[in-house]
């Protein structure tokens, strides 16, 4: 009987977070017959699948409703609200809160002008960064293998990621997720930054992810280092952000947790 490689495995109010112990490292190595797939799922890279297990789980990922985590930026400390199926967000801080409502961006400026950069582009950015591997098995993804590559004196497999045309505000950017392959788990990202641009962008930047937690069966980061870069390739680390208080949870949050305020602005696309 044919048989193929397995490919897909197993992929209101806050609450406070608890820190857990570390899962085990899960490596991947399988065949199945043909038959047996659920075609009805949708399938993704034998590698990919095997990160995703790494980190708890595909599976265990969907089930959660909401992420949330605070950060030290942008003049002061944020909170990160994110509803995990509609991707509803809500970003808090002391001088200003950005939302999105499942239609619109908004900004709420509790001073004048607290907030100087683009609402629209960074209502979700730390939330893609922060929750990978799992938001690479979004709808309208194209993935594709890369040479092994060194960073930072170890050599990593990588998993190369674009986007269909139309697909979120910036459809050109695109990830290198890369991995351990003793251990599957994700350690760098390199990406591109296209928002606001019709052509892909040939400058890489890369992150490097540090200090994973065990947070309701998944392995999430707390520590992400940014990296100066020459030649395209990282050189040595440019700053830490650090993520405190997570919470990944079942709990669905009520919309009014997201919905614009009254004296809000609409963030447009520009």
């Amino acid at each position: 009987m044919k048989k193929i490689l397995i490919i897909a495995v197993a992929f209101g109010a806050l609450v406070a977070c608890k820190e857990n112990t570390t899962n085990e490292d899960v490596v991947i190595n399988d065949t199945v017959d043909i038959s047996q797939i659920d075609t009805t799922k949708k399938q993704f890279p034998t590698a990919l699948s095997a990160v995703f297990e790494a980190h708890g789980g595909l599976d265990n990922w969907k089930k959660m409703n909401n992420l949330c985590f605070q950060l030290e930026g942008r003049g002061g400390t944020e909170t990160h609200t994110t509803d995990l199926h509609s991707r509803k967000t809500k970003i808090e801080h002391k001088d200003w809160s950005i939302g999105y409502d499942g239609v619109d961006v908004w900004l709420l400026q509790n001073k004048e002008d607290a907030y100087s950069g683009n609402a629209r582009f960074y209502h979700n950015l730390m939330f893609y960064f922060y929750a990978m591997p799992f938001i690479l098995a979004d709808d309208g993804i194209v993935y594709d293998t890369v040479p092994d590559m060194e960073l930072d004196g170890k050599t990593y497999k990588g998993i190369q990621v674009g986007y269909n045309d139309g697909v979120g505000d910036s459809p050109k950017d695109e990830y290198i997720l890369f991995y351990d392959p003793a251990t599957n788990k994700m350690a760098w990202l390199g990406y591109t930054v296209t928002f606001g641009k019709s052509e892909k962008s040939e400058s890489w930047k890369y992150i490097k992810y540090a200090d994973w937690k065990e947070h309701n069966g998944l392995l999430l980061p707390e520590k992400l280092t940014w990296y100066t870069v020459e030649n395209n390739k990282p050189v040595a680390a440019r700053n830490d952000m650090i993520f405190s208080k997570i919470t990944v949870s079942d709990l669905t949050l009520a919309d009014e947790v997201f919905a614009k305020p009254e004296a809000a602005t609409i963030s447009a696309l520009e």
